[in-house]
């Protein structure tokens, strides 16, 4: 009998197109697609650089094939939500705060590794790296730290590639088809770009060495 693969439930798919969003200290109109709505339909078309319904407002920083889909783990909420209360701020954090397509329960980003595939619906899905936020999600949650927030804390999400397009479900699981044999996780990735120092190599190196790890990110470390 062959191993059960192992399943990551999905709590929320959205999209988004870019709108404006606010404006900089200059007076500047800034568009994003950050503030995504939920999928209203059973399934939806994912092609190599986007869900059908999504898009981005700077292509030159966001989207493309390496950033095709952003996975946000609901494990991380209630802490976010401890944390900004304590400091005074009323923002609830939630599906889709942080500009996610997919929300996911149970696995968070030292469980996923980079490189490993997921299967949804009919497509075949590829972790490829972390995300470390812009601007723009300071103007979404008007909270001025919530970047160095994000960094620090190493609850960042991260994207997939798309291997193979087809139509997936808004609400069933994805199955995590394969890991990469590596075992670098986000986590791992995240922590060797954070290490300006470059005080583990070890870590750098091993990072660096995974085929899948998208070349945004690898080419800084290197």
């Amino acid at each position: 009998m062959n191993e059960a693969r192992p399943v990551i439930e999905v709590r929320s798919v959205r999209v988004g197109r870019p709108a404006p969003l606010g404006q900089t200290a200059a007076g500047v109109e800034v568009l994003s697609a950050i503030v995504k709505a939920p999928v209203a339909t059973a399934t939806v078309a994912l092609s190599t650089v986007n869900l059908d319904g999504d898009d981005q407002a700077d292509r030159q920083v966001h989207g493309g094939p390496d950033k095709a889909v952003y996975v946000y783990s609901a494990d991380h909420f209630a802490t976010w939500n401890d944390e900004l209360a304590a400091a005074g701020h009323d923002l609830v954090v939630g599906p889709g705060t942080f500009g996610e397509n997919v929300t996911v329960v149970g696995v968070s980003e030292g469980d996923v590794g980079i490189g490993d595939r997921w299967s949804w619906g009919d497509a075949v899905l590829e972790v490829c790296q972390p995300r470390w936020p812009c601007f723009k999600l300071t103007m979404r949650t008007r909270v001025r730290d919530i970047g160095p927030r994000m960094r620090a804390s190493g609850r960042t999400g991260w994207y997939l590639r798309v291997v193979t397009p087809g139509t997936v479900p808004t609400a069933r699981p994805i199955t995590v088809a394969s890991r990469h044999a590596a075992g670098v996780t986000v986590r791992d990735a995240h922590h060797a770009q954070a290490d300006r120092g470059r005080q583990d190599t070890a870590l750098i190196d091993r990072v660096v060495a995974v085929d899948a790890l998208a070349a945004e990110w690898r080419d800084p470390l290197r």
